[in-house]
């Protein structure tokens, strides 16, 4: 709601804020209401996707019903409209190239000289990280030292002594050589950069959607895999076997 209406919600905030995802045949439309304004998308006789807002009270925004503010609300909806489609577009492509991937996992150095620490996957201080960055409130206000530290704290389930605030400074360096995050002159606030999104998406989704249910299902003592997969595999194995045997005739011998 925040992100896209540019507008802090809290518990005292007055209406009822939802989001519904209606389907109608196979043309899905999207509602999301924010104290009296209707967003809508839906596809437009079937063929095109359209986005749309309606205000029933431009009090909600701080302005006034007077005709002479048409073309203002008119701003505030047509950017309402471009921060949804941002929202959908990011989150729904994160894809990198390897180099990309590499620059951030890798050791690198900067255009001025300085070496950035990689950032490897899989590593459950850097995992933190990346899952703490994906919240979307960091893309409208961005974020300080302190706020960051309490959430890789709470994913991390340690103490806030195991996780202190000189360490937080580190992996903060880190996130600003590879560019996924960015401090303005003058202030002690961090936002990312869209180049950290994608990566914190990409990275996270991998190992909840990939990695983790993975090793889960490959270490468990109970656990069954599934026989395509199995199957896969098996052959996998045999063809590293036949390769070792090519190259040492001797141990197939023996």
């Amino acid at each position: 709601m925040q992100l896209i209406f540019d507008r802090v919600v809290t518990k005292k905030t007055p209406g009822e804020f939802r989001t519904r995802v209606i389907r109608d045949g196979v043309h899905p439309s999207l509602h999301i209401h924010y104290k009296n304004f209707d967003l809508k998308q839906y596809f437009k006789e079937g063929r095109g996707c359209r986005t749309e807002g309606t205000f029933r009270n431009p009090n909600d925004f701080g302005v006034n019903k007077g005709l002479s503010n048409l073309p203002y609300r008119q701003k505030i909806g047509r950017e309402i409209n471009r921060r949804l489609l941002e929202v959908e577009r990011v989150s729904h492509n994160s894809g990198l190239s390897g180099d990309s991937i590499q620059r951030v996992v890798q050791p690198t150095v900067t255009a001025d000289g300085e070496k950035a620490p990689a950032l490897q996957f899989g590593q459950p201080r850097v995992m933190a990280l990346f899952m703490a960055l994906t919240l979307f409130h960091h893309l409208i206000d961005g974020f300080h030292n302190r706020d960051l530290r309490a959430l890789v704290v709470d994913l991390l389930g340690v103490t806030s002594k195991e996780y202190t605030a000189s360490q937080m400074t580190y992996d903060l360096r880190r996130l600003r050589l590879k560019g996924l995050i960015f401090r303005p002159p003058k202030t002690h606030r961090y936002f990312l950069t869209p180049h950290g999104w994608k990566i914190a998406r990409l990275f996270t989704r991998l190992e909840t959607r990939v990695f983790r249910p993975a090793m889960a299902m490959f270490t468990s003592n109970d656990a069954v895999v599934p026989f395509p997969l199995r199957a896969s595999l098996n052959r996998v194995d045999a063809q590293l076997d036949e390769l070792i045997y090519r190259a040492f005739p001797q141990a197939k011998a023996s």
